[in-house]
């Protein structure tokens, strides 16, 4: 169901040195480092940390969707019910060739996303 969670830090460089060394104790790394957001795992990124200097950052969550339609009706039915967008359906291929997601923001202001790894 949950496929990664990003916690928003004030101070990216502080939270990268903390999490590389609690997390290598559980043998988890950096996988993926974009200089102000970055993720963890063993085969794949399933918590990230990203850089937010808002007062009450929003969290990240991203959902397992079986196909790229079930992505599609998400971002469709999460408009219906009044979110707002914060990413359309589409490729990200900067994570991965295959990565299909969309992102709307929920009622309490945090990042809500369905995510596709398949073709």
């Amino acid at each position: 169901m949950i496929d990664h969670v990003m916690l928003r830090v004030r101070d990216f460089a502080a939270s990268k040195r903390f999490y590389d060394a609690v997390l290598e104790t559980l043998g988890y790394r950096m996988l993926m480092d974009f200089g102000d957001r970055g993720g963890y795992g063993d085969r794949k990124p399933y918590f990230w940390i990203g850089t937010s200097q808002e007062p009450h950052p929003r969290t990240h969550l991203a959902f397992m969707a079986k196909d790229r339609a079930a992505v599609d009706a998400f971002h469709a039915k999460a408009l219906e019910l009044g979110a707002k967008s914060d990413g359309a359906p589409g490729l990200r291929p900067h994570y991965h060739p295959n990565y299909y997601g969309a992102f709307v923001i929920d009622p309490d202001g945090h990042n809500i996303e369905a995510v596709c790894h398949t073709a």
